[in-house]
């Protein structure tokens, strides 16, 4: 597994598309073992498409996209300025709501962080904030998104893992409120040193509030119709991602009545490039996957790991050292397809829970979206804004000591992210 692991940095090195070099890295592994049919690669190619709950992943993309076509964005943003606009920071205090309340209908923190740029990041600036920090709290500001579910990685590691996705999406909220509280504080301490102003300067009255709220409250019950939908057996993961769908539909049609023949089609042009993209992947990850099964990979990283320290917590912390370190070089997605089936069961034989771990790892994974040297929301964010990636950097420094404290924080206290799911769903 050597020469494929070193054939994927290659190919990853001179700038092949991802789902193209893990699916020839893995054809590697075929060659070096003439033995195995030559049919097996395009077999479980196929054969992994096939599975049945990831169809929630094309609906779940089809509804966020649907939901972003139908103008609840700028409901969103008004709710997120009533919330948090007389907080010190101004602006990035609201893209933070923002970023809180975007992730039941965009779920991808890459898509967040460009959407954010290009609607608050120019008004930041304007408002004297430095390019760096304004992409800075932009960038990490979208680490919320993808832990508020339906986030896309919860989806896959739940599929992979075989671990209840249901109980996942109820996971991620009180991490994504505990990321938010740090980073609010970041920003409020930076904003009170430079003298950065609030967005608002009067109390927001009965009314203005109330509008806010009517305006976004359809987003807000997304999640919250999820939940419920899993946690009383009416729906399967595949099928909540379908009532997802026809909710998107029916918000943007009968309700904010932007949904029109055009905006549908649009929706329906951007799904099929993102579908089209993390399928592909998923697809082609099966033939990489198959050489580290067939290695026992995995056997020889616990044994490893095991040699070093028997410490669950421990454990859990040289993962997500690892995990942040092939981050700055791999996609979060990536990660997660390539290294659940690797790290979960070392952790279920040190009496972990999958769930929580789950949580733990999908931040750790994130966390390369926004991190030199090919960080995808960091060069978005930093090619909108047109702010260099070293300025970036040293802006982004107290933003990802916050985010560092709280991943901490969430590995030692286990029942930060175990309590919701645990009163909504069977231990």
């Amino acid at each position: 597994m050597l020469l494929v692991a070193l054939a994927f940095v290659v190919l990853i090195l001179i700038g092949m598309p991802v789902a193209f070099a893990i699916g020839l890295s893995g054809l590697v592994f075929f060659f070096q073992n003439p033995d195995l049919p030559a049919t097996i690669p395009v077999q479980i190619t196929v054969s992994q498409t096939q599975n049945f709950t990831l169809l929630a992943i094309p609906l779940f993309i089809i509804a966020g996209n649907f939901l972003n076509v139908s103008g609840i964005t700028e409901q969103l943003l008004k709710l997120a300025s009533v919330l948090t606009g007389r907080l010190r920071g101004g602006l990035a205090q609201v893209s933070l709501a923002l970023s809180v309340l975007m992730g039941g209908v965009s779920g991808s923190a890459i898509a967040d962080a460009a959407m954010q740029s290009r609607m608050l990041g120019a008004d930041m600036v304007k408002r004297g904030m430095s390019k760096g920090f304004a992409a800075g709290i932009l960038s990490f500001g979208a680490l919320l998104t993808p832990i508020v579910p339906p986030g896309l990685g919860m989806i896959i590691y739940g599929t992979i893992g075989q671990v209840s996705i249901g109980r996942m999406f109820a996971a991620g909220i009180v991490p994504a409120l505990l990321l938010w509280l740090a980073l609010g504080i970041a920003v409020a301490i930076t904003a009170r040193r430079r003298g950065y102003p609030p967005e608002r300067t009067r109390r927001v009255g009965l009314a203005e509030a109330g509008r806010a709220l009517r305006g976004g409250i359809w987003a807000l019950l997304f999640p919250v119709f999820l939940l419920l939908g899993l946690r009383m057996g009416v729906f399967t993961p595949s099928e909540i991602g379908a009532f997802a769908v026809l909710y998107a539909i029916a918000i943007g049609v009968v309700v904010h009545r932007k949904l029109t023949r055009a905006s549908f089609f649009e929706g329906l042009s951007h799904s099929l490039a993102d579908v089209g993209a993390v399928m592909f992947l998923i697809a082609l990850s099966a033939i990489f996957s198959y050489g580290i099964v067939y290695e026992q990979v995995p056997d020889a990283i616990s044994g490893a790991i095991l040699g070093f320290s028997e410490s669950l917590e421990r454990v859990t912390v040289l993962i997500v050292l690892f995990v942040l370190i092939a981050g700055f070089v791999i996609d979060s997605t990536v990660l997660i397809i390539m290294l659940t089936p690797i790290f979960l069961p070392l952790i279920d034989q040190l009496g972990g829970e999958p769930v929580h771990f789950g949580i733990v790892f999908i931040i750790a994974a994130t966390i390369g979206n926004f991190t030199p040297p090919v960080g995808a929301a960091m060069y978005a964010v930093c090619s909108i804004l047109r702010t260099s990636v070293g300025d970036y950097t040293r802006e982004s420094v107290p933003f990802f000591i916050a985010v560092a404290l709280v991943t901490l924080a969430l590995v030692f206290v286990p029942s930060l992210v175990l309590f919701l799911p645990n009163a909504l769903f069977n231990p």
